[in-house]
């Protein structure tokens, strides 16, 4: 369910990265942007690679410049997985940081939220947060998601899902491949009531939403292709 594709081009962390702030929220690091006056909020579930990636701080702000108020919390607690650390490969990280401590911390953010104010919540998770999300999206708790190139989720993830879901996937993504993505499609078109989408793009891998390069013209239009897909798919869900 993960493997070298999940930690490739690797961001180059910074703390101060983005147009927001941290501060605490239901005791958990955030990046915050946005109007703290808007009732319509987004959670962004971050990858292995956590909450201070630049492209992804870059994407919450773009979120929040379409008027929503947007929380990108450090649901890995200060301690995103290190590609260097030889140490600690991925499969012994990944047990530090099960998707369901995720799904209990999102939960306490979400009741913030709505403590302040907030009416609607629309999340989007990237790899590893697309699990939380799809975890959120068996509840009532929010009203859309979009999971973009998932990692660890299962049909039985699918099946349960009882609200509106978006999933951005990629052509060449060996974590979860265009024929996983298909699957989930079928589950999706035969729920009554529940709007959803799976798109697939071409000729992207994993991770290709948050992880590109800035110099590389093509991988920066198909990262910008899905965020505006997950932006038109909050436009419709979240209001």
């Amino acid at each position: 369910m993960s493997g070298p594709q999940c930690c490739s081009n690797p961001p180059t962390l910074n703390p101060t990265a983005g147009a927001g702030h941290v501060q605490k929220l239901a005791g958990l690091d955030s990046y915050i942007t946005g109007s703290p006056h808007s009732n319509l909020a987004i959670l962004l579930i971050s990858d292995i690679f956590g909450y201070e990636a630049p492209n992804l701080r870059k994407l919450a702000d773009k979120v929040a410049a379409a008027g929503y108020y947007v929380v990108v919390p450090d649901f890995l607690y200060g301690d995103p997985y290190n590609p260097q650390n030889a140490d600690r490969p991925l499969t012994v990280w990944v047990k530090d940081h099960g998707t369901d401590k995720g799904f209990e911390d999102a939960k306490l953010i979400i009741e913030a939220l709505k403590s302040k104010g907030v009416h609607a919540i629309g999340v989007a998770g990237f790899c590893w947060g697309a699990k939380v999300a799809v975890q959120l999206s068996k509840s009532t708790l929010i009203q859309a998601a979009v999971l973009l190139h998932p990692s660890f989720v299962s049909l039985d993830d699918i099946k349960g899902v009882d609200i509106p879901i978006a999933i951005l996937g990629a052509e060449l993504d060996k974590i979860s491949p265009p024929e996983l993505l298909k699957q989930f499609e079928q589950v999706l078109t035969a729920k009554p009531g529940v709007d959803s989408l799976v798109k697939i793009f071409p000729k992207v891998s994993h991770g290709w939403s948050l992880r590109y390069k800035n110099e590389d013209a093509e991988a920066v239009k198909a990262a910008e292709e899905a965020h505006q897909d997950m932006l038109d798919w909050f436009a419709k869900h979240v209001k």
